[in-house]
């Protein structure tokens, strides 16, 4: 059981989650961790479908998070990049292998922190809360 969960004051209910990952597990796990620490989370498979979700709907997403290496025409980069021009106002984490995550970081830092996977579930949630504090 997270931490936060034993000071409901802490509870973040009201602060939604777009969590992109073609994996179905990595996105299952996540997300129900996510979602346990008070989240709500909207999943995506691929970036089509988290335009999908940005384009077409009211919801308010105060944060993404995206794999890099998406299924699909749209990579995580782009998305991130769609989002910052669109919806300024969705903080993005980008994630994803080291390897590829210390080279993206290099590259497009501009589009948003990177986080290497697998996923600390602890972690992503520390960088969420901190993401959020800065808005």
């Amino acid at each position: 059981m997270p931490s936060d969960l034993a000071n409901a004051d802490a509870l973040p209910s009201s602060k939604t989650v777009l969590l992109v990952d073609s994996e179905i597990i990595v996105r299952t796990t996540l997300s129900e961790y996510l979602r346990s620490c008070g989240y709500r989370v909207v999943e995506a498979a691929s970036g089509e479908e988290a335009l999908t979700v940005l384009k077409d709907s009211e919801l308010p997403v105060d944060v993404t998070l995206t794999e890099v290496e998406l299924r699909g025409d749209i990579d995580g980069f782009q998305l991130a990049a769609w989002i910052r021009r669109r919806r300024p106002q969705i903080s993005v984490i980008l994630a994803g292998t080291p390897k590829r995550a210390a080279k993206a970081a290099g590259e497009l830092c501009e589009e948003g922190p990177m986080m290497s996977k697998p996923y600390d579930p602890q972690l992503v949630v520390d960088h969420i809360k901190r993401l959020l504090s800065l808005r």
